[in-house]
């Protein structure tokens, strides 16, 4: 739950009656004030009164003497119902203001709320409201953005290998004398096209995951030296195809309670982001360390140093660091946006260092995790 929707409904609580609680102290203040006031009154009319000796009026205080109880019941009542009915009145009144303030509401939300200065909380509450609905509103503009980016990045993407595998294989029909040499080399291209084709795929179908579902963790202790040993061992040959090497600083039985295979994802991506932007005829640095209640695992690589601005949107959806080559070499933007939201999920945290001609990934990660 959203921090907003949080202070939204303490301060719901904090002020539920508070309007029925003024209204009803003022309606008793203002009775008493008007109680004393028609006493006071009656004194004084009474005494200027007794100081006239003009026949009809000194006929008419008689006769009010002898009415007394009846007259002065009458205005008292009089009184204390124009007292009641403003009162009453109020609280209509307000509803009324809170009945145009939603109706304003529900058709902008650009403009803020007014009401009363007596109903300062309800305005604050409508304005968090108001304020709420805007966010999902952009929320809702930038998902479309989004989905928007998304078939345009897998348009282009998808073009040019496809492009390539249709070329090739159609040389290959079309020449049936060709030599086995140079068919090889038409077939190897063609498979190698195919292959970007099927992890560009394997990317969408990774997206709309991403876009239509929550990732769910299954927990379990993991020796993550051991994980990270195993992907060492698995990488050497792509390293080797981009005339890369290793150099490593794992320390041995590391333990954390996590989800696997989603972490194995995280340290694949990095290993992979790594390896496609660093420098040929260099080293991927990974280390795996204790650092009190947390491990710290690093991959760092030589590669053209990230400028400040792109290395703070390195995590953003569909964003990429060098656009040219993130069709030969890389995917849509979204493994690091994914990879970031599991280690947050693990209650750990991820960030990126750039300098000298210098990559470097930092995550930390708790070494027990609540289960999800």
């Amino acid at each position: 739950m959203s921090k907003t929707w949080l202070g939204f409904i303490k301060n719901r609580n904090r002020h539920r009656g508070q309007i029925a609680r003024q209204t009803l102290l003022q309606y008793v203040f203002a009775l008493i004030v008007f109680a004393i006031a028609f006493v006071f009154f009656c004194v004084l009319a009474w005494d200027v009164l007794s100081g006239i000796e003009f026949a009809p009026i000194r006929a008419f205080r008689d006769w009010v003497r002898d009415y007394l109880l009846f007259f002065g019941g009458l205005l008292f009542l009089t009184g204390w119902g124009m007292v009641t009915y403003y009162f009453f009145a109020k609280p209509l009144r307000y509803l009324d203001e809170i009945v145009l303030a939603a109706e304003k509401l529900s058709k902008s939300t650009e403009e803020p709320v007014l009401l009363p200065p007596a109903m300062k909380h309800v305005q604050d509450e409508l304005n968090l409201v108001r304020e709420q609905a805007r966010y999902h509103a952009m929320q809702v503009k930038e998902a479309e953005q989004r989905k928007n980016d998304l078939l345009v990045y897998l348009a282009h993407d998808l073009k040019t290998p496809l492009t390539s595998v249709i070329g090739y294989l159609t040389l290959l029909r079309d020449e049936p004398q060709i030599s086995d040499k140079l068919r090889e080399r038409y077939v190897g291209i063609a498979l190698e096209k195919a292959g970007r084709l099927e992890e560009l795929l394997y990317e969408f179908f990774d997206m709309t995951r991403f876009s239509l579902a929550a990732i769910s963790l299954e927990m379990e202790r993991v020796n993550l030296s051991r994980m990270l040993e195993q992907l060492v061992s698995e990488f050497e040959p792509i390293l080797a195809q981009s005339r890369l090497g290793w150099r490593t600083d794992i320390e041995k039985n590391v333990e954390a309670v996590c989800d696997p295979d989603k972490l194995e994802r995280v340290f694949d991506n990095l290993i992979r982001n790594a390896a496609g932007y660093a420098y040929p005829d260099t080293e991927v640095f990974l280390s795996l360390e204790r650092m009190g209640d947390n491990v710290q695992i690093c991959v760092q690589n030589a590669g053209k140093t990230i400028p400040p601005e792109k290395l703070s949107r390195l995590f953003d959806q569909f964003f990429r660091v060098d656009g040219s080559r993130a069709t030969a070499t890389g995917g849509a933007g979204l493994g690091l946006a994914i990879a970031k939201e599991i280690v947050e999920l693990h209650g750990g945290s991820i960030h990126a260092e750039s300098a000298d001609e210098s990559v470097r990934f930092v995550v930390l990660l708790p070494c027990a995790v609540a289960q999800q």
